[in-house]
């Protein structure tokens, strides 16, 4: 295991945030423009506290989204910059919760803030996990070249190159197209 159950659980969520812009998402098209979508997303995922479920809120997690997406793969520099600016524009104040059945784990604003302060208060948090044990290289995009996806490689080796099975299967078909075809 390279990080702590909530920290793979919110690098993963992270992820699949990431991945629902165009071009990264399965179906090639923007998979958070609608509520009903931002309402499937975090339906998949246990997201404790307020969720407004309106048009304002979609906007606030899409941006969000575009944040993260910012700083996933950045330099230590440049992500430690961001986790403290923040975590202090959130006013983040850290503490053990136990809900939904997920154990004991961090918490740092209050269930009543807003969802996309909640997620980038998490994604800061991971990330704090990520830096302190040098593993920010584990922060990848997808190496398909026709993908913007990006991933977080939780394998033991730090081998994974791909987004995605779909992405790594693509590719594996290429480059034997390729091998076979000269």
């Amino acid at each position: 295991m390279l990080f702590t159950h909530d920290t793979e659980l919110n690098l993963t969520f992270l992820q699949a945030l990431l991945d629902t812009v165009a071009g990264a998402s399965e179906s090639g098209e923007d998979e958070l423009a609608t509520v009903e979508q931002l309402a499937a997303l975090i339906g998949a995922w246990k997201f404790s506290g307020r969720i407004d479920g309106d048009e304002r809120e979609l906007r606030q997690v899409r941006a969000t989204r575009d944040d993260i997406r910012g700083i996933w793969g950045s330099d230590e520099e440049t992500t430690v910059e961001w986790v403290n600016d923040t975590l202090q524009s959130a006013r983040a104040v850290p503490r053990l919760i136990d809900h939904d059945g997920l154990g004991w784990h961090i918490h740092a604003v209050d269930n009543d803030a807003p969802l996309a302060t909640r997620m980038l208060v998490e994604a800061a948090m991971s990330l704090v996990d990520v830096i302190r044990a040098e593993r920010l290289d584990r922060l990848r995009d997808c190496e398909a070249d026709d993908c913007t996806g990006v991933f977080v490689d939780l394998s033991k080796n730090g081998s994974k190159r791909f987004c995605s099975t779909r992405c790594g299967n693509r590719m594996a078909v290429r480059a034997y197209r390729a091998r076979a075809g000269s």
